[in-house]
């Protein structure tokens, strides 16, 4: 059987697991033993072949482990709560969609996971929401498209790996695809959002649960300029690199910033609270990782790629589109931004790299191809965003389009981005 064939039928075992609700770890796991055998490649091989897609991860692993004491310390401090709660009250009922929107953006490209910033912002989203009469399926989709914003610029898992599997910088990956993060934050609140919305009024605009003293409790949260130390303090060390050629690592950058704001909200009693909390999620996250790896491993020894090379080959940006497109289908597969930046960065880095494309940008288009369709629902991101709504299975599935669509938005403005930058 063409190794191709068989990695793709891997793959496909691999999905089928996860949405029949095994382990996603387990799921690749078995999908890459699966692909690996069908693939003709034989049982030694085949495991030979697994180890090297986690050795080659393993780098990453270590510093998305570290960067769980930024994470930990933003959310246990109440930090993250803070930071959201100023930007709402700033913009209002005004600018409903932008101060929905905003928060989560800034919540992700500090650092914190996707699915912690929505949880962290719907409390008082709900109560805006209510405020200002718009749908509550809306009120989360604005939640979303923030948070897809704010995480092609952040030093989150998906933006480190592929970074660390592009051989780039993490913080140039981050900062080529700011103007696509704003440009994409203004589409999705000027354009996508309210035209979702009128039609989403027609699905729940009931905010009925939700009482006045339902939103955030403010009560000793730190102050926000407290709040965004720890995180300005790791971007800035991170920035030494492109400004001064002082390399700070993100395995050291990020768990400082993490302790420095722990310092600053004066929380030095809930230290060991926070460094639990940030490693348990980023726990899960390493383990998903070990499965990803090795399924990419899998992909990589196959022919797969060469297939797509030959079916991009009659076009000049055969390299520039490989670099979203194989991050796109892989963020579908595995429902995760950070599983599609893994298999996708390191499964075609080599290829994207020879066809010219900068590791930078690479990687950047990389990270941003693997937001469109991350949401699917054999992930825990559709679960665990429907869930801080309130909203039901079959309401959450009438958000997929939109969310789509701004993934989708973020990917060409990336690309776009790489073209004018030459």
């Amino acid at each position: 059987m063409n190794s191709a064939i068989g990695a793709t039928i891997g793959l496909l075992i691999a999905i089928v697991l996860i949405i029949k609700k095994v382990s996603p770890f387990y799921g690749m796991l078995a999908g890459a033993i699966a692909g690996g055998l069908l693939s003709g490649f034989g049982i030694e091989n085949t495991v030979g072949y697994m180890i090297t897609g986690v050795e080659d991860i393993t780098p990453a692993i270590l510093r998305i482990l570290s960067a769980g004491v930024l994470t930990g310390s933003l959310i246990v401090t109440g930090a993250a709560a803070s930071i959201s709660n100023a930007i709402m009250k700033k913009l209002g009922e005004r600018f409903v969609y932008l101060a929905l929107a905003l928060p989560a953006m800034i919540l992700c490209a500090v650092g914190v996971f996707v699915d912690v910033a929505v949880i962290t912002v719907a409390p008082i989203g709900l109560m805006l929401g209510k405020k200002a009469g718009i749908s509550r399926l809306t009120m989360l989709l604005a939640l979303i498209g923030g948070g897809k914003c704010g995480n092609i610029i952040s030093p989150n898992p998906n933006t480190i790996i592929a970074a660390e599997n592009y051989g780039a910088p993490l913080p140039s990956v981050m900062g080529v695809n700011v103007a696509a993060a704003v440009a994409g934050l203004l589409i999705t609140v000027c354009v996508i959002l309210p035209l979702a919305d009128r039609y989403l009024k027609k699905f729940r605009t009931d905010y009925s649960d939700i009482n006045e003293g339902s939103g955030a409790d403010e009560t000793g949260l730190p102050s926000f300029a407290a709040s965004i130390a720890g995180p300005l303090t790791a971007i800035l060390l991170l920035a030494l690199r492109p400004l001064f050629g002082i390399v700070i690592d993100p395995l050291v950058a990020l768990p400082v910033g993490g302790l420095v704001g722990i310092v600053t909200a004066r929380a030095w009693k809930r230290t060991g609270k926070s460094l639990v909390y940030g490693l348990e999620k980023m726990s899960g996250v390493a383990i998903l990782l070990i499965g990803t790896g090795a399924i990419a491993g899998i992909i990589t020894a196959s022919d797969m790629k060469d297939v797509i090379i030959n079916l991009l080959s009659g076009s000049d940006l055969g390299g520039l589109i490989m670099a979203p497109l194989s991050s796109i289908l892989m963020s579908a597969a595995a429902a995760s931004t950070t599983a599609g930046a893994t298999i996708a960065s390191a499964s075609f880095a080599p290829t994207v790299l020879a066809a010219g494309v900068s590791s930078v940008w690479a990687a950047a288009m990389t990270n941003a191809g693997a937001t469109v369709l991350d949401h699917l629902p054999h992930g825990s991101f559709f679960h665990a965003s429907g869930g801080a709504a309130g909203l039901s299975i079959k309401e959450r599935l009438r958000l997929i389009p939109f969310e789509s669509a701004i993934g989708l938005t973020l990917t060409l403005l990336s690309v776009v981005s790489y073209v004018i930058a030459g």
